[in-house]
């Protein structure tokens, strides 16, 4: 059976088959190539940890600590890279083929806004009745959206009919 692996970098005894390592001091002073039970002895001299900080370097840098404030400032630095992760959404946009003009303007306004905030915009245009008949007014609306999104979106995937609704997938231009 296998020990646990433990998350985190390897301190103290918990390194192992090394005989010397590449030692950086509790200063932040490289000390060069150094005996690994040399190295821990001055970890254990200056009251810290020894923490290998490059397990994969030939040889093994390891640097003289306080592992628990280390692994402290770590998740903090983790904790903060995913506050500033954007999740990608899909906002949805419904439309008919008769909008009037100025409720065609308040969903460009919410389109626009949508794309500002890095969303992809799904718009959907719904044919009700004998609508159906006249697939190419909603054709005609889809391309009128595309070009007047065409410098802030990008087309994703282009109009296509699934069933009764027409539907076109639009994404956001990355800021250049």
């Amino acid at each position: 059976m296998q020990a646990p692996q433990k998350d985190g970098p390897r301190a103290n005894r918990d390194i192992r088959g090394v005989r010397e390592v590449q030692l950086i001091d509790e200063n932040g002073q490289n000390r060069g190539v150094v005996p690994f039970f040399d190295a821990l002895n001055a970890a254990e001299e200056a009251g810290l940890d020894l923490v290998e900080i490059a397990p994969n370097a030939t040889p093994p840098v390891c640097k003289i600590l306080d592992l628990g404030r280390y692994k402290f400032l770590e998740q903090k630095k983790q904790a903060e890279a995913r506050k500033k992760q954007k999740t990608v959404e899909v906002k949805e946009i419904k439309l008919r083929p008769g909008i009037d003009e100025h409720d065609y303007a308040t969903k460009m306004k919410s389109i626009r806004r949508f794309f500002e905030e890095g969303d992809k915009v799904k718009i959907t245009l719904r044919f009700r009745g004998r609508e159906m008949a006249h697939q190419d007014i909603g054709y005609r609306l889809l391309n009128r959206i595309r070009e007047e999104t065409a410098e802030v979106a990008k087309v994703e995937s282009e109009p296509q009919l699934e069933g009764r609704q027409m539907i076109m997938v639009l994404a956001p231009r990355p800021a250049s």
